[in-house]
């Protein structure tokens, strides 16, 4: 079926636009960057798209710092465009994006199939695209300024008997038997969790159901199941919580722990640290999610996995978009923004320690979200 002329138009101007995007980024360092048609002979840096608008987003917090670069980057080669993301939370972000306050979202956690249904009419009779475009892992992070060890191993069970309540001393022999050279002070657990609708609360949930659901028996939430928990509103929250109390134990996007201690997890026969290189390898031994399409790139993350070096609490958090927008400006600024976020230069930008420090996406899955991206469309 043939596009309507504005829908032909709106996809003409992404791929112009993000022809320009990268040839500002990649900076003129070789011939890949270069570009046909107006922007020919002007591969130096300075070449800019005439993209000209807003977009705003919400969601995952997680994705803060990671935004924070992707905006810069994409900005520095559209600067008639501006970005703005409030890192609102998963949960919020998605209600956001699906009453038409932003155009896209940040989630930590896939779309439900209620949400998805009023992404029909959210969309133009289109429908929601989900990206796996951010990948870090979440660190299981410790306030004990004595243990001088870079890292504390726990196994899935011990890590969920914390949680839920039931190994409540740092001394306990679950995690001493672990830790045999390092010396554990006599003092109370006190476990902080999220006290918003966390996608990250959902990743880290599922982590605990997959592999010590006998001890954890609350299922993969998104809202914290037990009360009277001391906890923290959005990933500043959690860290600021942890960080203002010797004996606390908590959970976050690995990029933002700083000086915190984090636990090295049991997979198998070993205890696993967090890195980014380690959280990508459990993309690839886990399968697509059932009802993923060529729009909604969701994964069914194994987190059981006993591969060696692998860390299995990792965060997948989605970029959500429209396959169909209102109006073209929005088309095209969606589309450009989301296919900069996807790019080797995106993806290397967010990966930087002093950025985000996540681990960069496959060039297949690079390739899937091209496709879906360029299926955006304007109503009409």
């Amino acid at each position: 079926m043939k596009l309507a002329p504005s829908r032909r138009l709106a996809g003409i101007s992404v791929i112009s636009a993000l022809a320009l995007t990268l040839a500002a980024c990649g900076g003129g360092d070789g011939d890949d960057t270069s570009t046909d048609g107006d922007t020919g002979g002007d591969n130096g840096g300075g070449a800019t798209s005439d993209l000209s608008g807003s977009i705003a987003g919400s969601g995952a917090s997680s994705q803060e710092n990671a935004v924070g670069g992707w905006i810069a980057g994409f900005t520095e080669a559209n600067p008639g465009v501006t970005v703005s993301y409030d890192p609102t939370g998963s949960g919020t972000g998605r209600e956001q994006f699906l009453n038409g306050t932003v155009l896209f979202a940040g989630s930590d956690a896939a779309m439900s199939e209620e949400e998805l249904a009023s992404g029909v009419d959210r969309c133009y009779g289109g429908e929601v695209i989900e990206l796996p475009l951010y990948v870090s892992p979440i660190a299981v992070i410790y306030n004990l300024p004595s243990v001088e060890a870079e890292n504390i191993n726990m196994d899935p069970a011990t890590i969920a008997g914390v949680f839920a309540g039931e190994i409540t001393n740092w001394n306990d022999p679950a995690i001493a038997d672990a830790n045999p050279d390092v010396e554990l002070p006599d003092l109370p657990i006190v476990p902080v969790n999220r006290s918003d609708e966390s996608g990250t609360t959902e990743n880290f949930t599922e982590y605990l159901t997959a592999t010590a659901a006998d001890v954890w028996t609350h299922g993969p939430v998104e809202t914290w199941p037990i009360s009277g928990t001391q906890s923290g509103a959005q990933t500043s929250g959690m860290i600021d919580t942890v960080s203002g109390a010797e004996g606390t134990i908590g959970y976050a996007d690995a990029s933002r722990a700083g000086d915190l201690g984090t636990v090295a997890v049991g997979v198998g026969e070993e205890y696993v640290p967090f890195s980014p290189e380690a959280a990508a390898q459990i993309l690839d031994v886990s399968p697509a999610a059932a009802d993923a399409t060529d729009l909604r790139l969701t994964i069914d993350l194994a987190r059981d996995t006993t591969e060696a070096g692998t860390y299995p609490i990792v965060l997948v958090s989605y970029s959500i978009a429209c396959s169909v927008y209102e109006t073209e400006e929005d088309a095209a600024n969606v589309a450009a923004y989301l296919t900069y976020v996807a790019s080797p230069e995106g993806q290397d930008r967010a990966a930087q320690p002093d950025v985000a420090g996540s681990a960069p996406i496959s060039d297949d899955l690079r390739e899937r979200v091209t496709a879906a991206l360029d299926q955006i469309t304007v109503a009409g």
